[in-house]
């Protein structure tokens, strides 16, 4: 079997170990979009303890690596109580990668808004909104514009990070990619994976930086 064969043949567990990749990655970074507004809004706080609590969760899920979040929430827990345990590898990684990016990407939306002109907070008194209602209708709109490009960079670093789960043996683009090397003793199966890994990136890279000039804050 000559080296266009053995890449024909590799390809459909490829693309099955993408599906779970780029699904890992999707679920994760939009979880964490939600999770991060709040903790945005956390840390913006006048509430001194919930703006220590939300700058603590930031920090410890910015400041310990994100390997070592994965090995807690999957094998940690259920040393903590047996009622943690998380038999599921797919949920394990959603859970864990989701809480790391929540943390990134609530940094990216505070400095968001803080970018957003003051007056735009008199305005929404001045039509008598309250706080939240200025965030929801006022300022949140407007910072969108502002998040694309940072967002951007956070699901491509986590696309790329989402190569940590093939070590508790879910079947991503790099655990497929060891069974097949570890299987025929091959390893030129690295070469169609890593050209896997850079057209995913390519098409969520164009994807973003449409998105971006649809939205340009200088149109």
């Amino acid at each position: 079997m000559n080296t266009m064969q053995k890449i024909i043949s590799w390809t459909p567990q490829l693309l099955n170990g993408a599906k779970i990749t780029i699904l890992l990655t999707l679920c994760s970074v939009c979880a964490g979009l939600l999770l991060s507004i709040f903790l945005a809004l956390g840390t913006m706080s006048k509430r001194k303890v919930l703006r220590a609590i939300c700058k603590a969760y930031v920090f410890f899920f910015r400041g310990t690596p994100l390997l070592m979040q994965l090995y807690f929430v999957y094998y940690g827990l259920p040393c903590i109580s047996p009622a943690l345990t998380i038999n599921n590898k797919f949920l394990a990684a959603f859970i864990a990668f989701g809480l790391n990016s929540s943390a990134y990407c609530s940094e990216i939306i505070r400095a968001a808004i803080q970018s957003i002109d003051k007056g735009q907070f008199e305005a929404g008194k001045v039509l008598g909104l309250n706080y939240f209602q200025t965030m929801r209708l006022i300022i949140l709109p407007q910072s969108i514009r502002r998040l694309i490009p940072p967002v951007g960079n956070e699901f491509i670093m986590m696309l790329k990070d989402a190569s940590l789960v093939s070590l508790i043996a879910l079947a991503d683009i790099t655990k497929v990619t060891r069974s097949i090397q570890s299987s025929t003793a091959s390893s030129l199966v690295y070469i169609p994976a890593m050209i896997l890994y850079l057209v995913i990136t390519a098409v969520f890279s164009l994807i973003f930086h449409v998105l971006e000039k649809k939205n340009s804050v200088y149109e």
